[in-house]
């Protein structure tokens, strides 16, 4: 830091103090020529061809069950009528797949609570994951 002494017209002396930048940037400018060139040295490796390989996982789908109950509280499986008990085995066997299959569960607006819901503790006991109920838009 240099200071200098500047006097005024009434003879007084003040010291105005001022930052000399030119050390400062001869220092930046001497560590940025350091650092490109030992940049280059420090990046030498050894040169290999790596393979290619995809890193995008394979993604399977899975299928997609249709489960419909309609007003008289029949099930249907797939547009498939079946009854509780051939359900229930159904319901096992898609729980077992890997993934397990997606159920969308459609139920006509006239059908019983009790029927929907004796078909979702069934398929609850049977392990299924992945239920969806599909509605209608208005």
């Amino acid at each position: 830091m240099s200071f200098s002494n500047f006097s005024d017209e009434q003879g007084s002396d003040n010291l105005m103090a001022e930052i000399n930048m030119t050390p400062m940037v001869d220092v930046m400018l001497v560590l940025l020529i350091i650092f490109m060139i030992t940049l280059p040295v420090i990046q030498q490796a050894v040169k290999i061809e790596l393979p290619k390989a995809n890193s995008v996982r394979n993604e399977v789908k899975p299928e997609s069950v249709q489960l419909s109950i309609d007003a008289k509280g029949q099930i249907f499986w797939n547009n498939t009528g079946i009854d509780l008990k051939t359900f229930n085995t159904y319901a096992e066997n898609a729980a077992k797949k890997d993934p397990q299959p997606e159920i969308n569960l459609r139920a006509d607006k006239n059908v019983r609570y009790e029927s929907v819901a004796v078909v979702l503790a069934a398929a609850r006991r049977a392990g299924l994951t992945k239920l969806g109920f599909i509605t209608e838009p208005d």
